[in-house]
C-alpha cells in the first residue's frame, strides 16, 4: 500500500530546507503512520536528494507528521537552478512510499 492511500500532503521551503507535512485522512491511521513513516524511511527514499538531517516532528492533535529536510533543495530556491526549486514536487513522491499492509502480519512489514 502507499502512503497516499492514508494521507495527503503539504511542502514549503526556506533556504536549503524543506519541510513536508503528511496528513492522515482519518485521524484513526496517525498512530499506524507514526509507527511506519519514520525519520530513517523518509531519509532513505530520499537518498540522493536530500543530503541533510531528516527530522520527524509529531502532531497527534492534527493527526500529521512534520518532516524538516536538511540540503534538500540544491542550495535553495536563489541558488538553485532545479526546475522545482521550491521542492514542491517532494510531497507527491512521499507519498509514493510503500508501507506494509495493515491486515499482513507484522513480519511482512518493510
Amino acid at each position: 500500500m502507499r502512503l497516499r492511500a492514508l494521507a495527503h500532503a503539504r511542502t514549503g521551503d526556506k533556504g536549503d530546507i524543506s519541510s513536508i507535512s503528511v496528513i492522515a485522512y482519518d485521524p484513526g491511521d496517525f498512530a499506524y503512520l507514526a509507527e511506519h513513516v519514520t525519520a530513517a524511511r523518509v531519509a532513505a527514499h530520499f537518498a540522493g536528494t536530500v543530503h541533510g538531517a531528516v527530522e520527524r516532528y509529531e502532531l497527534p492533535g492534527l493527526g500529521a507528521l512534520n518532516f524538516v529536510l536538511h540540503a534538500a533543495l540544491g542550495g535553495g530556491v536563489t541558488r538553485s537552478l532545479a526546475l522545482d526549486a521550491h521542492g514542491k514536487s517532494l510531497s507527491s513522491s512521499l507519498l509514493e512510499m510503500e508501507l506494509p499492509d495493515p491486515q499482513a502480519p507484522a513480519a511482512a512489514a518493510p
